[in-house]
């Protein structure tokens, strides 16, 4: 069984909400043997220093996310990616304690495997980092700004996956094109679309 942080033990008596489901939680979790840390201001637990899960607290739901949920087997479709761009991360989400203690085998499957998956080094290919597919207005902005373009491509694949983001985002071409001239500097000077 794992030890209790005692700033976990903080965080946990602050809560307003969830408070019982997160201490059933964090039972289940620390008797699954993993190290409870105090991350991003959220109980996380560990396995040999790797993150492997962290309790959740949203306003419909709290939720237990894996790290790399992805890579988990879920044949019955318990686990939920938290968002539409998310690669890795999974959740398993609770709305009470009944629910929890009905999902504590599937917890604690989940659990054991993400700890395998640890032991055997396993990773999440993101896609994404590595296959963008720019908008026809940035690809032609880039074609006609060799510096713009050497100043895109020296970007971390994160940053150039948030312009690429941000610019698809807009319906109209108009819009694309005026997000991208808006963006031009920082780009030009090595900053993502959110660095001060």
């Amino acid at each position: 069984m794992g030890k209790k942080n005692p700033e976990v033990d903080a965080f946990v008596g602050r809560a307003k909400a969830w408070q019982a489901e997160t201490k059933k939680l964090r039972a289940i979790l620390l008797d699954c043997g993993l190290c409870e840390e105090l991350k991003w201001g959220k109980p996380c637990y560990t396995h040999q220093g790797n993150n492997l899960a962290i309790i959740q607290g949203f306003k419909q739901h709290c939720a237990v996310m894996f790290f790399k949920g992805s890579l988990l087997k879920d044949p019955a479709g318990q686990l939920v990616r938290p968002g539409e761009h998310s690669q890795a991360g999974m959740r398993l989400e609770f709305t009470s304690v009944k629910r929890v203690n009905e999902l504590e085998p599937a917890l604690r499957r989940f659990v054991a495997q993400a700890i395998r998956l640890e032991q055997a080094g396993a990773k999440v290919d993101f896609k994404a980092k590595h296959e963008l597919t720019l908008p026809d207005e940035l690809s032609s902005r880039l074609k006609g700004d060799p510096a713009l373009a050497a100043a895109f491509r020296a970007l971390t694949p994160g940053r150039r996956r948030a312009y690429v983001m941000h610019f698809s985002g807009a319906k109209q071409p108009a819009t694309r094109a005026a997000r991208i001239e808006k963006c031009v500097g920082r780009i030009l000077a090595g900053k993502g679309l959110n660095d001060r």
